[in-house]
């Protein structure tokens, strides 16, 4: 093999332009790869006075796309009116609750005829 032809080789995966480093990615791979994994940014500020605790705040960001953080289970914009229509009107509320509701009705016809048996057999025993 030639010298030219290990140069090559070994810089197969850099950039071919005038710079010798790695290719950069731009603002729209790098935007795609933090919404794609998400990204967490935590912290705490606390304000002491004499050794005093007066407040302390907790800062946690999350920047990742929807997607990514109901994978997660961040999910907190579903149940927010100002930020889902369904929970404005309280449409998925109101089925939960229709559906809840309609069960609790079944087993309570169930148990009272449960009772009724229980209570007629009482009496033919007694």
């Amino acid at each position: 093999m030639t010298q030219g032809s290990l140069a090559t080789g070994a810089y197969s995966g850099l950039s071919r332009g005038p710079s010798s480093g790695p290719q950069s990615a731009n603002l729209a791979d790098i935007l795609e790869r933090v919404l794609d994994k998400g990204i967490v940014i935590a912290g705490d500020i606390k304000v002491n006075l004499l050794d005093i605790e007066l407040i302390t705040i907790k800062l946690r960001l999350v920047i990742a796309s929807l997607d990514t953080a109901s994978q997660v289970g961040i999910n907190w914009w579903q149940a927010d009116p100002w930020l889902s229509a369904d929970a404005a009107n309280g449409s998925n509320s109101r089925e939960l609750e229709d559906s809840n509701r309609r069960e609790l009705e079944e087993e309570n016809r169930q148990l009272r005829s449960r009772v009724k048996a229980l209570e007629a057999r009482a009496r033919d025993d007694g």
